[in-house]
């Protein structure tokens, strides 16, 4: 089969290539295989592809966390039938025509999404609903500010904040991205790039500040956020896309009651994967509901997975890229 596949770790544009005599994969037990319609692209694959992600992946690897296709074959045990529509969350392995995972990996495709939205949505939106509902218990009322507002992750809390009744402020940088996190949503958009987040999150809500910071970006943004949080605020870490981890000034954190939690989401699937399941329910309910819709900007053919690299590397891509596999 064909399949992106790394050898060793590097910058993706030396050590990704494209093999068009892949091993096909096999059926684990209590698992399936898929044929992959569709990938989607996300930052933890430029760092895995380095090397430098948490967990890294066995060499040679195919890159790639998520996808949507069709069950191919079933292995014993396993819970699916073939001919299922399908999505499933890959330790890695997506970014092939052939992808093999076991059961707890694998949810329905939600219906009324294309194979490109489909592919999109679980990471995205599993992650936003655990960081939302679960880690941060945001409230119908409660302000909700969104940090990277108009990437992958940033959209779709947009979208989950204001089906969940909060009020949503955006912060993005350029035109653009100001336009796509108003498109999700979002009630107010600031742009970084003409004006100080933490000066407008003051002005925008009377001096009290936001109840939720919504943090997939780290670095010197979360020590700002933090002085944009109400008293008794919550703040949830999602990740660095900035790469660099912050270290905080834990006297901000006792004088406001600021209570700070983080969010490994592919934790659950070894630790609790039923609450992924009943996630998962709850996002496809608001998805026929008309609430939420992964906003897919690019629509790359396969062999151009590189190029769509490139655009997650240089921040210019708004919400999901996705990968066509057949």
């Amino acid at each position: 089969m064909r399949a992106w596949r790394v050898h060793e770790y590097g910058p993706y544009r030396e050590v990704l290539r494209l093999d068009d005599d892949a091993p096909a994969p096999v059926a684990p037990i209590g698992g399936a295989v898929i044929d992959v319609d569709a990938a989607s692209l996300n930052f933890p694959d430029l760092l895995a592809i380095a090397g430098q992600y948490q967990v890294r992946a066995p060499l040679p690897f195919t890159p790639g966390l998520e996808a949507a296709g069709v069950v191919r074959a079933v292995g014993l045990g396993s819970s699916h039938r073939i001919g299922e529509r399908v999505v499933a969350f890959a330790s890695w392995g997506a970014f092939g025509e052939q992808l093999a995972v076991p059961d707890g990996a694998i949810l329905p495709w939600p219906e009324g999404l294309d194979a490109a939205e489909a592919a999109s949505f679980l990471v995205t939106y599993q992650t936003g609903y655990f960081a939302l509902v679960r880690r941060a218990d945001l409230r119908p009322g409660e302000t909700l500010l969104v940090l990277g507002g108009a990437g992958g992750v940033g959209l779709a809390a947009i979208q989950l904040g204001k089906a969940l009744g909060a009020r949503v402020v955006a912060v993005a940088g350029g035109a653009d991205k100001v336009a796509a996190c108003t498109q999700a949503g979002a009630d107010e958009v600031i742009d970084h790039k003409a004006a100080d987040f933490v000066a407008e999150v003051a002005r925008l809500t009377g001096g009290r500040g936001v109840d939720v910071v919504y943090d997939p970006v780290g670095g010197d943004t979360t020590d700002r956020a933090l002085k944009a949080l109400a008293w008794e605020g919550r703040l949830v870490v999602i990740g660095f896309a900035s790469g660099s981890i912050p270290t905080v000034k834990l006297n901000r954190v006792l004088l406001k009651n600021i209570a700070i939690v983080g969010l490994h989401w592919g934790a659950y699937f070894e630790r609790d994967p039923q609450q992924i399941v009943s996630a998962h329910a709850a996002l496809t309910d608001l998805v026929g509901r008309g609430a939420l819709r992964p906003h897919v900007s690019q629509r790359l053919g396969f062999d151009e997975l590189p190029r769509g690299l490139a655009a997650l590397e240089s921040r210019t891509s708004i919400g999901n890229l996705a990968l066509a596999v057949r």
